[in-house]
């Protein structure tokens, strides 16, 4: 009843197969995006970006990359880690090479090489599946990291090892460097955020994203209806691949602004992404969005609520806080697969059918 679906008709196959073909998600849909991108840059501070809406934002992108690859075709991957790094480096190194150039062209620059990095790692999964194809993408993890350290190329032969990122600017507004304002960079995240999501939202929704779903459901059978594995797997890993390389570029470029690839973009960092993935919902968009959210903002509300509210130390809440995504994973992996993403439409079910039992 909340939904009010009396008088919403269709009258052409568009509009029945839109994304969203109740009125009402679509209204609250617009009314999202018009709260991200006209009210909520002039109420944020740098407290606020820096610990909730730019990690949100990168990890988000991340992980519909990971979903794509994972969720929706059945590729279990253990080298996000090791392809954001690609995504940061390859901006670093087109960042200090073309100064000129604008940063926007470095990202998407930086995506498209790790997405080419990522399909040279994804070759394997040609012949192997499951739990041998996971070990090949965390061995790529290792690999990626240990490159990255080992040749100063990547790092411009400085002495510490690490990358800075220089200041650049969109429009005359800088979203890199340590004189950026927070609002500004929000809203160059919330742009690319938001075309990456339209962009992966189609691409699940077509022919595409039809061909990946039959490879993860059946890979065999995919085939014998005329799929091809080897078109349909590589070009998983390549949008994979350009999606997280995106995130990786924004995660040291904007958030960050100087990495060491050890600490930034190690395993934990892989298995964080997975974890999101696995809470937010397998083959979902918006479980990419949710399961960034949830794994953001708990650690800021426990280390709140425990160590500000309660005066626990800070490596109590910490463990604490390892222990609370630890369950959620079990409780998830049994009793809902799908993650928050089908809470979300069982709870949209019931509102549409509120207050009838049917």
């Amino acid at each position: 009843m909340f939904y009010r679906e009396a008088g919403d008709f269709k009258t052409s196959y568009a509009e029945d197969n839109q994304t969203f073909p109740i009125k009402f998600d679509r209204f609250r849909y617009y009314a999202v995006l018009f709260v991200g991108f006209a009210i909520v840059p002039f109420l944020i501070n740098d407290y606020w970006v820096n610990a909730i809406f730019l990690p949100f934002l990168i990890y988000s992108i991340a992980a519909i990359g990971l979903n794509i690859l994972t969720g929706y075709c059945g590729q279990v991957s253990l080298g996000t880690g090791g392809f954001m790094a690609v995504g940061a480096y390859g901006c670093y190194k087109l960042m200090t090479a073309f100064p000129e150039v604008s940063i926007l062209i470095h990202v998407i620059l930086a995506g498209g090489v790790t997405g080419l990095v990522c399909v040279l790692f994804g070759l394997p999964s040609l012949r192997i599946k499951g739990f041998y194809l996971a070990v090949a993408t965390l061995a790529a993890q290792f690999f990626l990291v240990w490159l990255f350290n080992r040749v100063p190329w990547f790092y411009n032969y400085s002495a510490s090892g690490q990358i800075n990122a220089p200041e650049r600017t969109i429009f005359g507004i800088e979203v890199t460097g340590p004189n950026t304002e927070a609002w500004a960079t929000y809203l160059f995240c919330l742009v690319i955020l938001t075309v990456c999501a339209l962009i992966a939202r189609n691409l699940t929704r077509g022919m595409q994203g039809r061909q990946w779903m039959a490879i993860r459901d059946m890979d065999i059978a995919a085939e014998i209806i005329g799929v091809n594995p080897l078109k349909a797997k590589i070009s998983a890993f390549a949008v994979s691949g350009f999606f997280v390389g995106i995130s990786g570029a924004l995660f040291f470029s904007v958030y960050l602004g100087a990495v060491e690839v050890g600490e930034a973009f190690g395993i934990n960092k892989s298995f964080l992404v997975l974890f999101m993935i696995i809470i937010g919902g397998l083959g979902s968009i918006f479980g990419s969005f949710a399961g960034a959210a949830f794994l953001v903002l708990l650690p800021v509300l426990l280390k709140n609520l425990l160590v500000g509210t309660l005066g626990w130390p800070t490596d109590l809440a910490a463990h604490l806080e390892f222990l609370i995504i630890g369950a959620l994973i079990i409780t998830f992996l049994v009793a809902e697969p799908h993650g928050l993403a089908q809470l979300w439409r069982v709870a949209k079910e019931k509102l549409r059918l509120w207050p009838f039992p049917h």
